[in-house]
């Protein structure tokens, strides 16, 4: 018998992750294209904690209550009537432009979503979305050709792990800007560490003694500036995060928008179920311990997705 309710994460005004709290809402109904899920894993990401802060009001504007997350898999429990694409008890992976995947059962368009692949674990299916859509977007925004040198920074962060493997797999030589501690797995993934800090622009220049073609920047403004800085053409430099520096010196800001379509979620979940993309799990949280799986988010040192298992 399908329950009547469902829970979900709410939160009712800006602030810390102390707004955040479960709320029974109404079982979701499908729409004409689109099915409900039953939502078993759901990755979380630091753009949602900027959302709840209130720092993105203008992007990405916000009534309340507010639910949120993106990332998403689950079961179809039940499907619209215009729906020929999936059937009740299919397995699927995909994403909600709704803020409501941090929740036990979600309605989501058909186009959002593909066949979960078996060889997928449940929290890697339901945290690929928003940086495996983020890395593809980047990666091809800045146009790696074989032999070039592209520099990444926060390099082992949840996107930044993806971006350098599929940098490897256009052929260039990657520098991965990160903490010591992440060196050995950036090496072990064919990527050239340098560590962040104090003296950055000379250990990059003295690892690219031939310059660097592109710079994938993940972090903040003062990596934009560094690759102009480094000679980067802004044409190649890419940023998720800077925005506003982009504008200033302009530099690209290609991310999860441009390549939010079931055909790169598809390319990707293969990647990684085949074993050609490694996709690493952090740490997995219940429903009702949301604030606890931001708090760790919030460190911003984890090497891996952190991702809510709603029926837990």
């Amino acid at each position: 018998m399908t329950p009547s309710t469902a829970r979900a994460v709410r939160f009712d005004r800006f602030g810390g992750r102390e707004e955040l709290y479960i709320a029974d809402i109404e079982m979701p109904l499908p729409g004409p294209d689109e099915v409900v899920v039953e939502v078993r894993a759901a990755g979380i990401n630091p753009g949602e904690a900027a959302i709840r802060l209130g720092l993105l009001q203008q992007v990405f504007p916000t009534t309340f209550p507010s639910g949120e997350g993106s990332d998403l898999a689950g079961v179809v429990t039940s499907v619209g009537p215009d729906v020929a694409q999936f059937s009740v008890g299919d397995e699927v992976l995909g994403f909600s432009l709704r803020r409501s995947s941090h929740a036990t059962h979600t309605a989501v368009p058909v186009g959002n979503l593909i066949r979960k692949p078996p060889e997928l674990s449940w929290e890697v299916a339901g945290s690929l979305y928003v940086v495996g859509a983020t890395a593809y977007a980047a990666v091809r925004a800045v146009a790696p050709q074989p032999g070039e040198t592209v520099a990444v920074s926060a390099a082992a962060g949840g996107v930044g792990s993806i971006v350098v493997q599929l940098l490897t797999r256009h052929g260039a030589r990657v520098l991965g800007i990160a903490g010591p501690g992440n060196a050995d797995w950036l090496r072990a993934h064919g990527v050239t560490p340098v560590v962040y800090g104090d003296g950055l622009a000379d250990r990059l220049r003295e690892a690219a003694p031939n310059g660097i073609d592109a710079f994938i920047d993940l972090f903040g403004p003062d990596y934009v500036q560094l690759a102009v800085d480094l000679g980067v053409a802004p044409e190649r430099i890419d940023t998720i995060i800077a925005m506003e520096k982009a504008a200033e010196v302009g530099a690209k800001t290609e991310g999860s928008a441009e390549a939010s379509t079931p055909e790169v979620l598809a390319e990707l979940a293969d990647l990684v179920a085949s074993g050609a993309i490694d996709f690493d799990i952090a740490a997995t949280y219940p429903l009702d311990r949301v604030a606890d799986a931001y708090a760790e988010l919030e460190q911003r040192h984890t090497h891996g997705k952190i991702v809510l298992l709603p029926q837990k």
